[in-house]
């Protein structure tokens, strides 16, 4: 079951068992919850195998002797080693021999795994899944399908075992698609973001002794770092004498996807730990750390009002993550993008983040989100922005984009932003996904990196200066006048203004703010003036009036020709019918 880029991952097993066992007492939507946590178990079962008795014996010399935290150190030393051990008498295959009692025993092979892995299969609520099999005789069944697969490491190595596992989940969330967007990202999707997150990588990460690490704080199923650490090693390095240690790292809400990525990260030799349960904003498991790279897919306007009086005390402290402003509560895509860069390591860090368009505009010249724009655009922390086709997504149809940041731009790009309509970039799916119907081959990623490497202004990349993003927000007044058409003054003698002709005007920060105001508003209204009090800085980034293309009317000879031949269909069609 040896993997490589050019061939698909054989898990070919899970249709065996949805077929010979689960199909007609669970959905299809429903197989992976089921499997998932079998194949996490069969996987420790096979790489405990010639370790049980050794940990049993242990365990029964030492469990009344030493203390429960003590006792730990002593069964992981007992399993050579391994994170995960099971002092229960059974293994699957021994459940087996005992189909009456198969129940009752399960459930004793399960308790008797270390607390971690416990820990693991609550979170997949894997009892209510036993509770099920159960229930519908099956779960002998289950056993005996799942012991047909070796899973012992020398038939699959533990990088093997991180694809098998990833191609499990991408076909468990695919066939559950209505909402696989909450926790999953598309593979293209990631894969582009890794080409271009990387590209710039390749040099650095060939050097000897490189330890780096990868973090998402809206982990999901823990599919991004995943597949970037198996991207900086079998493709970017794929020729590389010297391969770097790459440490995975996340933090998830859901309970189940948590569970799936730490059981990833389990059985297939990572540090568990290193994958944290909670909320990325009022419970940050990784206060003071920082990381390499970070890659993530947050949620889409969901709200973080349960967690308002916790952000915006946190946004009161200068070296607070939010200090730079909080956007509006119903949606906190700009939360996730401030928590990454507090993390950035101080000698240099990339991060690659999915959104939809609200945080690229929303907000006005003083709001939250335009504040945070400005921080991030004036700390010359954003490289590059690229702008997806349609439908790329399982539960959403809108527009998105992925942002690119680093604190160690390249010296070229100082200064500078990259926008790149890759809108165009893809290809109908042979098959819809729920709402993604578009995907992105190897060759559109490919053209997509040479815009982002090359650099250069085209129809599909544009190139800004940082100042570009930002304006001037005037406030433009007009004087008030009363019933008899004079103009009212304050006890200064100045016009008074009119509220209700009160108007604003946008200036980009390149002009020069006197010379705008008598080109373009004084011609039309003479009388009025700025209130230079009220001025305010904003920063937004509008893909659409970068890559607009004005598209002249077509010729009326041309559409009356469409309709003709429109009308003759119709009149062909129905004659076709009624004959």
């Amino acid at each position: 079951m040896s993997n490589n880029n050019n061939t698909k991952v054989e898990v070919g097993f899970i249709w065996q068992i949805t077929d010979d066992v689960l199909r007609d007492a669970f959905k299809k939507n429903e197989i992976g919850d089921v499997v998932l946590p079998f194949v996490v178990i069969r996987r420790l079962d096979c790489i405990l195998d010639g370790l049980n008795e050794t940990v049993r014996s242990t365990y029964h010399n030492f469990k009344d002797k030493v203390a429960e935290d003590k006792l730990d150190p002593i069964l992981r030393k007992a399993a050579g080693g391994l994170k995960f051990y099971n002092v229960s008498n059974h293994t699957l295959h021994s459940l087996k021999d005992d189909a009456r009692n198969i129940e009752i025993n399960f459930n004793n092979y399960l308790n008797g795994f270390n607390k971690e892995v416990r820990d693991i299969l609550e979170n997949f609520q894997f009892d209510k899944i036993i509770a099920r099999l159960i229930k519908n005789k099956l779960l002998y069944e289950m056993i005996d399908a799942i012991c047909k697969i070796d899973m012992h490491s020398d038939k699959i190595d533990n990088h093997d075992m991180g694809y098998v596992f990833e191609e499990l989940i991408r076909i468990s969330n695919e066939q559950s698609n209505e909402t696989a967007g909450e926790h999953f990202t598309p593979r293209d999707v990631v894969a582009l973001m890794n080409s271009i997150m990387f590209s710039t990588e390749k040099d650095e990460l060939s050097q000897t002794g490189i330890i780096r690490t990868i973090f998402d704080p809206a982990c999901g199923t823990g599919g991004m770092v995943n597949l970037g650490k198996n991207y900086i090693l079998d493709t970017l390095l794929k020729d590389s004498k010297n391969k770097p240690t790459i440490q995975t790292y996340g933090q998830e809400l859901n309970e189940q996807s948590y569970a799936i990525a730490k059981s990833e990260a389990l059985i297939t030799g990572e540090e568990a730990n290193n994958v944290k349960h909670g909320n990325s904003f009022s419970e940050d498991q990784f206060q003071g750390k920082y990381f390499h790279y970070m890659m993530a897919n947050p949620p889409y306007g969901v709200t973080w009002k349960k967690d308002h009086r916790f952000i915006e005390n946190e946004a009161l402290n200068p070296a607070g993550r939010f200090y730079a402003g909080t956007p509006r509560s119903s949606d906190g895509q700009l939360l996730f993008l401030q928590h990454m860069i507090s993390k950035m390591e101080r000698e240099g860090s990339r991060i690659g983040v999915v959104t939809n368009g609200s945080p690229l505009f929303t907000g006005d010249a003083g709001s939250g989100e335009s504040d945070i724009r400005k921080w991030i655009i004036e700390n010359d922390w954003l490289e590059c922005i690229v702008a997806l086709p349609k439908d790329m997504f399982y539960n959403t149809g809108i527009n998105t984009y992925i942002w690119f940041l680093t604190n160690k731009k390249q010296k070229h790009r100082k200064g500078k932003v990259q926008l790149i309509n890759a809108a165009d970039y893809c290809r109908s799916n042979k098959k819809s996904l729920g709402n993604k119907r578009n995907e992105i081959t190897e060759d559109h990623i490919a053209d997509i990196l040479k815009l982002y490497t090359n650099f250069e202004t085209t129809k599909d990349c544009k190139i800004y200066n940082n100042d570009d993003f930002g304006f001037y927000q005037l406030t433009v007044e007009q004087p008030l006048y009363d019933e008899k058409g004079k103009k009212v003054l304050d006890k200064s003698k100045k016009p008074k203004p009119d509220s209700k002709k009160r108007d604003k005007e946008n200036v980009p920060l390149t002009a020069d703010i006197e010379k705008y105001f008598e080109n373009e508003v004084l011609p039309h209204v003479p009388d009025a003036w700025i209130d230079f009090d009220k001025t305010r800085i904003g920063y937004e980034i509008n893909f659409t009036k970068y890559f607009y293309e004005y598209k002249g009317l077509r010729a009326a000879s041309e559409v009356k020709q469409e309709i003709v031949t429109l009308e003759n269909d119709i009149a062909t069609l129905l004659n076709e019918l009624l004959n």
